[in-house]
């Protein structure tokens, strides 16, 4: 590897420290260092990634799972591997804590590390196409009433729900807001998609697991003005009215996180959970 790119939570001084920790360490192997501009305005040698005429080796982020979703963007869009270090509170998608660091890089960088490839969700509505790690939500927003939404799955109706909205989630991210809704923990290893319905009026609609490969369609309903907001990754990229449609698939792309150490998903989950309840 030549270039690594940094993704750095911004306002967090100790992702600022990180990054500089980071930078000292890939300097001094002799790796060109690359950030987003707001980060390398504060980082001695770092390109902005509007003035780099070359695409990183791999992207680093030093945040939380936010930073981490916006690192994979870009990962997706070079085509590069994804290396997490945990700065937030959960971290599940992260691969090391910030004390970790230059382990962590020593191996990136003498290869010594594994490429574990996840699935990600073709997003599409009003013409416009995104792409999900971790879930996309419709939801009623601001609306103050509840939403109605159909969902069919190729072509099947699946339900008709009155609620808050639904969540569409990979198994990568069963452990984020699904979860929170009431949905199921799914290994990242099994080929699925979960629709979750958040705060649904009547009790017969539960979260229901669907194939990898199903075409997913969520329209909003036109019995009355409706109106909700698409999130995709926990970033709000449209507002949707009544009758608009949003479909969902698996995307042709994926993301490939660095992976360090084995994977041990079920002792991740039992940790990060028993930290996420203090």
């Amino acid at each position: 590897m030549k270039r690594i790119g940094l993704m750095v939570h911004g306002k967090r001084k100790d992702a600022v420290a990180c990054a500089a920790k980071a930078t000292l360490f890939l300097q001094g192997a002799g790796i060109a260092v690359q950030a987003e501009d707001d980060a390398a305005a504060c980082l001695a040698g770092v390109t902005p990634f509007s003035h780099a005429t070359e695409k990183p080796d791999a992207i680093l982020s030093l945040g939380g799972d936010g930073t981490l979703l916006r690192g994979a963007q870009a990962a997706v869009k070079w085509d590069v591997p994804l290396l997490g270090v945990n700065l937030g509170r959960v971290g599940f998608l992260a691969e090391a804590e910030p004390e970790d660091i230059n382990d962590v890089l020593r191996c990136l960088l003498e290869g010594r590390y594994t490429l574990e490839e996840r699935v990600l969700l073709d997003v599409r509505a009003n013409g416009e196409r995104w792409l999900a790690l971790n879930d996309v939500v419709v939801s009623r927003g601001g609306y103050s009433r509840l939403i109605t939404l159909e969902a069919l799955v190729d072509g099947e109706r699946a339900g008709r729900y009155i609620a808050d909205g639904l969540v569409v989630t990979t198994p990568t991210g069963s452990t984020g807001y699904s979860l929170s809704a009431g949905g199921p923990i799914v290994s990242p290893n099994v080929d699925c998609t979960v629709i979750t319905p958040i705060c649904a009026h009547s009790l017969q609609h539960r979260p229901c697991v669907v194939p990898g490969d199903a075409k997913i369609s969520l329209k909003l309903g036109t019995d009355a003005e409706q109106r909700a907001s698409l999130e995709v990754d926990g970033q709000s990229i449209a507002d949707l009215s009544a009758g608009d449609c949003i479909t969902i698939s698996k995307a042709k792309e994926h993301i490939r996180l660095v992976r360090t150490q084995p994977a041990q998903f079920f002792q991740l989950v039992r940790d990060k959970l028993t930290e996420w309840s203090r």
